[in-house]
């Protein structure tokens, strides 16, 4: 930013090449609108990124292979299964439909999305992730339910969630917080082996909606997490709608991690949800775009990889526990 104090010439002030003049007497009111707005966009982008991301078309290419080519680090299992929690409307039916657009090439809505406050996905819905060919879908499933509750009888309840990480619930379950799942409903799954049981559990919570979140739900968070990682399961986050917190985001997603509102609001979730910010990632879910875009499907792609690194962490500690049982 420069200045220029000509004698008895207007006074400038220089941003990336556009001279806005301003009166040294009473500041013109679009003026002072305009400069504020500059100001506030400044404040708002970071000087570098506080995490590295490459946006290339390789760099693409190199996370659909690898989550194409993926294999479970234990023998036990053919397939890695994720299962998405949050409230209702946070986006993790849209996770689920994006992540395959961005193998497809083309936008496409797999998991039915509603638009009501009430949860649309009712059963526990199962999705093989068709990677770079559709007859070998990559090896991981991700597990759509019904939204979380915030302490009220509305949504998933605590024991249910708990049901289905554990393995007991069957696909295609329909939930209902005034009728929790027993061991004499109708396909309960009495013994669960490795492969019906959650290896990840992603949190998913939506950035515009922070502030608006009850107390009781993240207590429903805070205690979900408690007896999730009491079964050893490692647990990430998706901050969703990112977009709609940050316009430089909304125009060109390759600024998420120089936005300073986007990071703030990464904090707000890790508070929300007792978790560093370490473990939580933001994406961009396909709403209205008909076309795929580079740089959402890195994001979307890379969120996949960081989520498969925590399966893998949770199998290999599997894995080792299983060899110390057998000798």
């Amino acid at each position: 930013m420069s200045f220029n104090f000509g004698a008895g010439s207007a006074q400038f002030y220089t941003l990336k090449g556009n001279d806005i003049p301003v009166s040294s007497k009473v500041p013109d009111e679009n003026v002072t609108t305009k400069l504020a707005g500059m100001s506030d966009l400044w404040q708002g982008k970071l000087e570098s990124p506080w995490r590295e991301m490459l946006w290339t078309e390789e760099r693409r290419g190199t996370l659909r292979d690898s989550i194409s080519s993926y294999k479970p680090a234990c023998e036990a299992t053919s397939e890695a299964r994720v299962l998405l929690l949050g409230p209702v409307g946070a986006g993790k039916s849209s996770f689920i439909s994006s992540v395959q657009s961005a193998f497809k090439g083309r936008v496409t809505n797999r998991a039915m999305v509603g638009s009501s406050s009430t949860s649309f996905t009712k059963k526990l819905q199962l999705y093989n992730i068709n990677g770079q060919s559709p007859e070998q879908p990559a090896a991981l499933v991700l597990c759509d339910v019904m939204g979380l509750g915030d302490g009220e009888p509305t949504g998933l309840t605590l024991h249910d969630a708990l049901a289905i990480i554990r393995g007991h619930a069957p696909e295609g379950h329909k939930f209902s917080a005034k009728r929790t799942l027993r061991s004499d409903t109708v396909g309960y799954v009495k013994r669960p082996s490795l492969k019906d049981k959650i290896h990840c559990v992603v949190f998913v919570v939506d950035a515009s909606k922070l502030s608006s979140y009850t107390k009781g739900l993240a207590t429903t968070f805070q205690q979900l997490r408690k007896h999730v990682s009491d079964l050893g399961v490692h647990q990430v986050a998706l901050l969703t709608h990112v977009d709609e917190v940050c316009q430089e985001t909304a125009r060109d997603i390759t600024q998420v991690y120089q936005s300073r509102t986007i990071q703030k609001a990464m904090t707000k979730a890790g508070a929300l949800l007792g978790m560093s910010t370490s473990y939580i990632v933001p994406v961009k879910n396909y709403s209205s775009e008909l076309d795929v875009d580079e740089n959402k499907d890195i994001l979307l792609l890379s969120a996949v990889d960081h989520i498969l690194q925590y399966v893998d962490l949770y199998l290999q500690d599997t894995a080792i526990t299983e060899s110390k049982i057998s000798l």
